[in-house]
C-alpha cells in the first residue's frame, strides 16, 4: 500500500518546526539558566526565612517556659524585681541545674557529633555542624535565658540558624565552599533577625564569620540578613531594640572625652576578656559535671541579684534605663562591677548563649560612669551621662570583637542616631588600639587559637582559583582503618579499594599514620602466623597534612611532593583529626584554570 503523497512533506514540516522551535527553546534556557550566583542569593533567601523563624521561635519558647515555671512573662530583670529574696536566689539556681541536665544527659545521649562552633567549622572544617547537638544546646539555652542567666539571647539564634543552614546543604550534599557559605548566611540572619538590624547581620558574618567582602559572598550576607529581618519585623514591628533620647551633638573641643572613653573601655575591654579565659580554665580544672557548674553559675547570679537585680538577663532591660536617665556614679560602679562578675562566671561554667548584649550592657555602665564623674567634675557640660553610655556600648563591643567597623554599625542601628557617630568612630578605633595591645585576641579567636585553628580573615572563601583554599575543593576522606586493624582487614579493604594508601586512626579519629600496599603485597596471602599483626605494627608516620583554611597556594607545594593521590586534610594540625582528602589532580586542575583564565586576560 503506497502512503499518501502529502504525508512526506507533512512530515517534513513537522519536523523543521519542531526543529526549530527546539533551537528558540534552548537558547531561552540558557539565557535563563540560573548561574551560581544567583542560586546562592535564592539560598541566602532561604536561610533569611529561617533565622526570622528562628528568632520567633525563641522568643516566644522562653516566654513558654516562663509561664510554665513562674506564671509571669516578662524581661529576666522585671521578673526578679517581682520576687521574694529566695526566689531571686533558687530561679537562676534551678534554671542552671535545668539547663546543665538538658547538656549533660542530651549531649551523652546523641554521642559524639564533631565539633559545633561556627567559627571552627569554616575555619578548620567543611561547614558541617551536628544537627542534633544544637538540638540539645538549644534546649539548654532556652532555659538559661527564660531563668535570667547573665547571657544574651543572641548567641542560641545565630548558632542555630547557622546548624539548620548548614543542614540544608548536608541533605543535598553540597560542596564544602556552600556549605561554608550557608553557616555565614545563617550566622547573618541570626544577628540580624535577634537585632532587627540587617546591616550588622551581614557585616558580622562577612568580618567575623567568613572574613570575606567579596561580592559573590557579600551580596548572599546581605539577603539573608534582609529576609530575617522582615520576617522578624512582621511579628514584633519595627520598633528598635533601644529606646535612645535625642541627644545633643558633639562638639569639637569635646572629643576628647570619648578619646579618653575609648581608651578606658580598651582596657577594661581586654581585662573582660582576660577574666573569661580564666573563669574557663578554673571551671575546667574543677572537673564538676556540667549541671553542678551551671547551678553554681546560677546560684552565684541569684546572690548578686539580691542586690543588683539589673545582672538577671542579658542587660537590654537596665541599657534602655541607663541611655534615658542613668543612675548616679556610686550606683552606676557597683551595677558593673556586680554585671562583670555574673557574666564572667556564667559563661566560665559554660552556659549556651551569647556575650554580645552583655557586652553592650557593660559598655552602657562604663559609658554612663564616666560620663557621670565628668559631670561631678564640672566637665562635658551640655552632654547628658546617657550620651557617653550609647558611644561605650560600641567602645566595649569593639574591644572585645576588635572589629571598630561592626561596632560603629551596630550601635548606630541600634539608635538610629547620627549625632553622635563622630565621637562613637573615634572611640571606637581607639577602643581597639588599646585592646590589642593588651590583649591580642578577640573574644572568637581566643578560642580557635587555642585549638590549634589559625583565624585566617584575609582569605577567599570562594571565588578565582588562586584564592580558594584546601576546603574548597577537599572531598570526604579515604575511608580509614582503625589502629588496631588485623592484617587480614587491611588485606581486605586495599583488596576491594583503588587506594595504594589507607589512613590509620584511634576512635577520636585522630590520624595516627598511613599503610602502604607496597608494605603489605608479601603478606596479603599471610597464614595464621600472622593474625596478630595490626595496623599500628605496619603503618608508617603519618605524611605532611592539610588543613581546610589553607590556601590552595601554600596547599600545592604539598600535594605535589606527596606520594598520596589523595593528601589528608585534618581540621589542625595540633588536633590532627582526619576530616578530609585533597586530590592532587584537583589541585593542578584549579591552577590550571586560574594560569588559563590569566593568559586571557593578557591578551
Amino acid at each position: 500500500m503506497q502512503p499518501w503523497p502529502g504525508n512526506n512533506e507533512a512530515i517534513r514540516r513537522a519536523r523543521e518546526f519542531l526543529r526549530r522551535h527546539f533551537r528558540f527553546a534552548l537558547r531561552w534556557r540558557e539565557k535563563l539558566a540560573v548561574n551560581e550566583e544567583a542560586f546562592h542569593l535564592i539560598l541566602a533567601g532561604l536561610v533569611g526565612v529561617i533565622g526570622g523563624l528562628v528568632n520567633v521561635f525563641f522568643f516566644y519558647a522562653a516566654q513558654l517556659i516562663q509561664r510554665l515555671f513562674l506564671h509571669h512573662v516578662g524581661d529576666p530583670v522585671e521578673v526578679a524585681e517581682m520576687l521574694p529574696a529566695w526566689g531571686r536566689v533558687l530561679l537562676p539556681a534551678g534554671g542552671g541545674l535545668a539547663a546543665g541536665l538538658i547538656l549533660h544527659w542530651g549531649l551523652r545521649f546523641i554521642g559524639p557529633q564533631g565539633p559545633s562552633n561556627l567559627l571552627e567549622v569554616v575555619y578548620a572544617g567543611d561547614g558541617r555542624l551536628p544537627f542534633r547537638t544544637e538540638l540539645v544546646k538549644t534546649g539548654s539555652a532556652l532555659v538559661s535565658i527564660a531563668t535570667g542567666a547573665s547571657i544574651g539571647r543572641e548567641g542560641g539564634i545565630t548558632q542555630l540558624a547557622a546548624t539548620l543552614g548548614s543542614k540544608l546543604g548536608q541533605v543535598f550534599h553540597w560542596p564544602p565552599y556552600r556549605l561554608r557559605l550557608l553557616v555565614g548566611c545563617g550566622a547573618a540572619s541570626g544577628i540580624a533577625a535577634a537585632y532587627n538590624a540587617p546591616i550588622t547581620g551581614a557585616v558580622f558574618s562577612a568580618l567575623i564569620v567568613l572574613g570575606n567582602f567579596s561580592m559573590n559572598l557579600f551580596a548572599p550576607l546581605v539577603f539573608a540578613s534582609v529576609i530575617a529581618t522582615m520576617v522578624s519585623r512582621s511579628f514584633f514591628g519595627i520598633q528598635p531594640w533601644y529606646h535612645v533620647p535625642a541627644f545633643p551633638a558633639a562638639g569639637f573641643a569635646q572629643l576628647g572625652w570619648f578619646i579618653l572613653l575609648g581608651m578606658i573601655c580598651g582596657a577594661v575591654g581586654s581585662a573582660f576578656l582576660k577574666l573569661l579565659r580564666a573563669s574557663e580554665a578554673f571551671f575546667q580544672k574543677l572537673g564538676w559535671p556540667i549541671y553542678m557548674k551551671l547551678a553554681l553559675a546560677g546560684l552565684l547570679v541569684g546572690v548578686i541579684a539580691l542586690q543588683f537585680p539589673g545582672v538577671c538577663g542579658n542587660g537590654y532591660f537596665v541599657t534602655n534605663r541607663i541611655l534615658g536617665q542613668p543612675q548616679p556614679p556610686g550606683d552606676m560602679g557597683g551595677l558593673f562591677l556586680a554585671k562583670l562578675l555574673a557574666t564572667v562566671v556564667t559563661v566560665g561554667v559554660g552556659t549556651v548563649g551569647g556575650v554580645f548584649t552583655p557586652t553592650l550592657f557593660l559598655g552602657a555602665v562604663a559609658g554612663a560612669l564616666f560620663g557621670g564623674c565628668l559631670h561631678l567634675a564640672g566637665g562635658a557640660a551640655g552632654l547628658p551621662a546617657g550620651a557617653f553610655a550609647l558611644v561605650g556600648m560600641g567602645a566595649m563591643l569593639a574591644a572585645t570583637t576588635h572589629s571598630p567597623l561592626l561596632a560603629m554599625i551596630m550601635v548606630f542601628e541600634l539608635s538610629l542616631d547620627y549625632s553622635l557617630m563622630p565621637p562613637l568612630m573615634l572611640a571606637c578605633v581607639v577602643s581597639v588600639s588599646v585592646a590589642r595591645q593588651l590583649h591580642g585576641e578577640s573574644i572568637y579567636t581566643g578560642h580557635l587559637r587555642a585549638k590549634g585553628v589559625e583565624p585566617g580573615g584575609e582569605n577567599a572563601r570562594a571565588g578565582a582559583a588562586m584564592e580558594q583554599t584546601v576546603g574548597d575543593l577537599m572531598h570526604a576522606p579515604v575511608t580509614p582503618v582503625r589502629e588496631n586493624a588485623t592484617l587480614k582487614e587491611i588485606a581486605a579493604r586495599f583488596l576491594t579499594s583503588p587506594n595504594n594508601f589507607l589512613p590509620v586512626v584511634d576512635a577520636q579519629q585522630r590520624l595516627l599514620g598511613v599503610v602502604a600496599l607496597q608494605d603489605l603485597k608479601e603478606f596479603l596471602n599471610a597464614t595464621v602466623e600472622l593474625e596478630a599483626v595490626i595496623a599500628c605494627d605496619v603503618m608508617r608516620p603519618p605524611p605532611p597534612c592539610l588543613t581546610p583554611g589553607q590556601p590552595l597556594l601554600d596547599a600545592l607545594p604539598i600535594a605535589m611532593a606527596s606520594e598520596l593521590r589523595n593528601v589528608p586534610v585534618v581540621n589542625t594540625l595540633k588536633e590532627n583529626r582526619l576530616v578530609g582528602a585533597l586530590t592532587r589532580a584537583e589541585v593542578l586542575a584549579a591552577f590550571s584554570e586560574a594560569i588559563a583564565a590569566k593568559s586571557t586576560l593578557a591578551r
